[in-house]
């Protein structure tokens, strides 16, 4: 049994951005685990396995603009099935 369903990738461009800061703020706000955020002041890769994705995309949508999003259902991949 997962206790998260969902991989969550996106990347994240704006300005200004801190990879400390968003990992910071995933984590305390946002229940998840095996968050990754890496990259420089311009462009953010976040990886990160939650309940809630969406919550994940509302904030990086906050920071910059969001793409190459993918959401797998992990649950579904263990069961053999399409994530």
């Amino acid at each position: 049994m997962l206790d998260y369903k969902y991989d969550t990738q996106l990347l994240i461009e704006g300005k200004n951005l801190s990879e400390d800061e968003i990992h910071d703020y995933i984590m305390k706000n946002i229940e998840g685990d095996c968050l990754i955020a890496v990259g420089d002041e311009e462009l953010i890769k976040i990886h990160f396995h939650t309940n809630t994705p969406w919550k994940v995309l509302e904030y990086c949508a906050s920071l910059g603009d969001i793409y190459d999003v993918v959401i797998e259902n992990m649950a579904r991949q263990s069961d053999g099935l399409q994530g």
